[in-house]
């Protein structure tokens, strides 16, 4: 807050001086590009990188893995197919539902486990 005050202050003419600032309002341009820049690094660098994080999970699905469903159900990969967008869960027994891929999360409970818990075992 005080960097941002500071910055204001400069960028606003002395008291007894002219009322227009001077060096043409390069310091407008500034604030601009360092705002955008701050958007774009906390904002949508992650989202891009958690964007391709599940698309390179979806397309390394294998018959096994665990997952939920957008829905909120829970199963393990029955059958996938390369050329499709579908894959078969099983839910429970005999119970096989077509998903499609882009409705699929990673089972956080299904998650290896920490190298310090593979120590303690």
């Amino acid at each position: 807050m005080k960097f941002l005050t500071l910055l204001l202050q400069a960028a606003a003419p002395a008291a007894g001086a002219q009322a227009q600032p001077q060096g043409g309002g390069w310091s407008m341009w500034i604030m601009l590009i360092v705002i955008f820049a701050v958007m774009w690094l906390f904002m949508i660098r992650p989202q891009r990188k958690q964007q391709k994080e599940m698309e390179q999970f979806r397309s390394s699905l294998k018959k096994g893995d665990k997952v939920i469903t957008a829905g909120g159900i829970y199963g393990t990969i029955a059958e996938v197919k390369d050329n499709e967008r579908t894959v078969l869960l099983k839910v429970d027994g005999d119970v096989k539902l077509r998903i499609d891929k882009s409705s699929l999360q990673k089972d956080p409970s299904a998650a290896p486990a920490a190298p310090e818990e593979e120590k303690k075992q």
